[in-house]
């Protein structure tokens, strides 16, 4: 089974990470923040992927620090559990609806962390959660991942649709990617 354990402590945060690819879906733990929990449960059904999540961070500040780690954290564990990589479709892609919301989600698992993230949050709360931690939890995500991720907003105008979307897709696309269809590293380099 392709799994790894992530531990982070800093000054701001203490995380601890269980992530395995090949789950059923299933999340467990908190963040701390009640709609990123949401997001996180959401990422890891239609991802495929089981998640357990020990956190204590610095909400009494703000939720950048957690959001931000955790992206950092699950991160690592997603780039560790693929191991050497070899057998892995590599791409993937989806157009991701959400009622009048609707996300296309593009992801390459090169090595090369890229995010390139178009969709419009402004700086609102979901309960502590501010809206535009999605992009800064996906750019940690990314830089950890060593992948290169594409969400772009096609239509929306209820911001938490259009972030289920994303967390749907940004799973459901990642699924797709590490699925294993063979024994060889897909390359031309021979490494990814």
């Amino acid at each position: 089974m392709r799994r790894a354990e992530v531990q982070r402590t800093t000054l701001e945060t203490l995380i601890n990470v269980e992530f395995s690819l090949d789950g059923n879906g299933e999340f467990s733990g908190t963040s701390g923040l009640g709609f990123f929990d949401h997001m996180l449960t959401l990422f890891c059904k239609f991802g495929g992927f089981n998640l357990n999540l020990s956190c204590q961070g610095d909400l009494d500040v703000d939720d950048h620090h957690t959001v931000e780690d955790i992206g950092l954290v699950l991160g690592e564990a997603f780039s560790k559990a693929l191991g050497d990589k070899k057998g892995i479709a590599r791409f993937a892609s989806g157009f991701y609806p959400m009622d009048e919301a609707l996300m296309l989600v593009a992801v390459d698992i090169s090595g090369r962390p890229y995010l390139a993230f178009e969709a419009e949050f402004p700086p609102v709360l979901a309960g502590k959660f501010n809206y535009q931690m999605i992009e800064e939890f996906f750019r940690a995500f990314v830089q950890k991942a060593g992948i290169t991720l594409h969400v772009r907003e096609i239509a929306g105008k209820n911001l938490h649709h259009k972030a289920e979307a994303i967390f749907k897709g940004v799973g459901r696309t990642l699924k797709v990617a590490v699925t294993l269809e063979g024994d060889t590293l897909p390359s031309t380099k021979g490494v990814i």
